[in-house]
């Protein structure tokens, strides 16, 4: 016989309400029906939880052990039910260093008119795939090529690229600076997911020195203490301003292209709206 979660439930209330009475009372469901789960579930595990008597019920060595695991599972099957139901009441975009940038106001602006009961929610996660994988967002806004056959993706916009330096370095003092100007200094680079790597660089002109860094946070307190400096999309110098932290426009810098990305089995509720509705906020004005 397999242990089934009815079977761990019943324990849990036998435990919590004291008797198979309160149990009985708190599962909405019969006396022999708690009865008969505890007793599967001895039977399954092969061992007594429960001492019991006509005015006590006790666990037993192996029943304490058993019930600290007996909860863990149905807090986690209880918190798979609230994933899924999360996935009905709101729509998540999950993003590693920032969001849309400038674009991220109008963009949930747009939705909340075009689906008001439906809120679309930002996430950060700090994962290659922002947060997709791992189950914390239904739709990633990912800023470098996602190559897992498990997602599809569609280009929403292009950014400028950024410069970060400390506000005491000279180059915080120009309107404008070009990759070469970087190549100096060491340079940080979130390798897991920025979208920096040393080859934007000549390789007889690249970086002497890489610091390799795990989040957006880290990255600009090392630019801010001018133990570094940094490449970034626009939307990261929107959204991340920092005390001692510049960010100037780089001349030569390719445009960083942005995508949305979902899962390829299971795209979500919307996705065209989305994807139109984006695709919109990233277009110039007209006129």
């Amino acid at each position: 016989m397999d242990v089934e979660l009815r079977h761990l439930r019943a324990l849990v209330a036998v435990v919590d309400a004291g008797t198979f009475t309160g149990a009985a009372t708190a599962l909405g469901v019969s006396q022999a029906a708690v009865s008969r789960g505890v007793a599967a579930l001895e039977v399954a595990l092969g061992a007594r939880l429960l001492q019991r008597t006509t005015r006590h019920v006790a666990l037993t060595a192996t029943g304490a052990q058993v019930l600290a695991r007996a909860r863990s599972v149905l807090d986690e099957v209880a918190a798979l039910h609230r994933i899924v139901e999360q996935s009905r009441t709101e729509l998540r975009i999950g993003y590693a260093w920032a969001a849309l940038g400038r674009h991220t106001r109008r963009l949930q602006k747009a939705w909340a008119a075009a689906h008001p009961r439906l809120p679309l929610v930002f996430v950060q996660s700090p994962t290659a795939s922002a947060g997709l994988a791992e189950g914390a967002a239904d739709v990633a806004v990912v800023r470098r090529p996602l190559h897992d056959p498990r997602f599809d993706t569609a280009q929403v916009g292009v950014e400028a690229r950024y410069a970060a330096v400390a506000t005491d370095n000279r180059l915080a003092r120009r309107r404008a600076v070009r990759i070469a100007d970087l190549a100096r200094y060491p340079v940080a680079i979130d390798d897991r997911t920025g979208t920096t790597t040393p080859d934007m660089w000549p390789a007889d002109a690249a970086p002497t020195t890489i610091r390799i860094t795990h989040s957006v946070d880290e990255w600009l307190t090392l630019i801010a203490a001018g133990q570094a400096v940094g490449i970034t999309s626009e939307a990261t110098a929107n959204q991340n301003p920092r005390p001692g932290v510049a960010y100037r426009p780089l001349r030569d810098a390719p445009p960083l292209p942005v995508w949305l990305a979902w899962w390829r089995d299971d795209p979500p509720a919307y996705l065209g709206d989305l994807l139109d509705l984006v695709r919109g906020t990233y277009r110039p004005p007209v006129g």
